[in-house]
């Protein structure tokens, strides 16, 4: 959710299990107290907020301190998500995610839990070799913190890119729990507008194997093909600990009806005898 969303979480908050990790983002034009407003509101409604730090937005470090300071005063510090952030040139002094990680305010505010990023189709701004360098530096960096954590990847269409990323994110030592970015059900035009933003793949292969066509764009579409084909190749030796995030680009309440309905849907048919 975003920090102007507290209106649709309350919403949807009837669908959505208690307890489950709602990520609220870090955008530029929202101010500290509209992020602490809705990280409480999360709180409030029985849920896990996990605010995002962005650090090339951060303008200075009294500003992190106010961030971490305002959270810890509403005891909603304990899970964070810290990304480098989307500025092509920082506003302040950190450069990257692990800037932030290192300068030790986290573990002085509260912060227990901290989550990164992942990239299994890569960056359309960064190179591979460098995303795969900060990743396992900001794993090393939790560990040595004693923090726990994981990873959320960005989205994707296609489960092949992702399976292959995890064999290759374990090889490099990296033991975190993975959070696989899904895109919750949206308009096909809304989901290739994102994808062209963040350098997902959408080949006309890719499309139809997800299952929507690049030649229909005013139709809906959810990841139904995209789980099961992770499901279906999923080895927890090879895979390590996955679990799933969800992008809600359809809408809160939409992405967490549609979550309710699948176990449903997809589980197996049962005859009486």
């Amino acid at each position: 959710m975003t920090g102007k969303d507290v209106a649709r979480l309350e919403e949807a908050g009837g669908s959505i299990p208690p307890g489950t990790r709602i990520n609220i983002t870090f955008l530029a034009g929202e101010d500290t107290a509209t992020r602490l407003t809705a990280a409480r509101a999360v709180k409030r409604l029985g849920f896990v907020p996990v605010p995002h730090i962005s650090a090339r937005r951060l303008p200075s470090r009294p500003a992190l301190e106010e961030f971490l300071g305002g959270l810890a005063a509403d005891g909603t510090a304990e899970n964070v998500f810290v990304v480098g952030g989307d500025p092509a040139r920082p506003e302040g002094p950190y450069a990257d995610a692990l800037a932030v990680l290192r300068t030790g305010l986290l573990h002085d505010h509260g912060v227990r839990h901290i989550g990164i990023t992942g990239y299994p189709e890569g960056h359309p701004g960064i190179a591979d070799h460098e995303l795969w360098s900060a990743l396992t530096d900001k794993a090393a960096a939790i560990d040595a913190g004693r923090f726990t954590g994981d990873v959320i990847t960005q989205f994707g269409f296609d489960a092949d890119p992702v399976l292959t990323w995890l064999e290759a994110l374990r090889a490099r030592g990296v033991r975190l729990p993975v959070r696989i970015g899904v895109p919750g059900p949206a308009g096909v035009r809304r989901l290739l507008g994102y994808a062209t933003r963040f350098g997902v793949g959408t080949s006309a292969s890719v499309a139809r194997k997800y299952g929507f066509s690049l030649t229909n764009l005013m139709g809906t579409t959810g990841p139904d093909r995209f789980l099961h084909s992770l499901a279906d190749r999923y080895d927890p030796a090879r895979h390590g600990a996955v679990k799933v995030h969800f992008y809600t680009f359809g809408g809160l309440r939409t992405t967490a009806e549609w979550i309710t309905r699948f176990p449903q849907q997809s589980a197996p048919a049962t005859h009486s005898s």
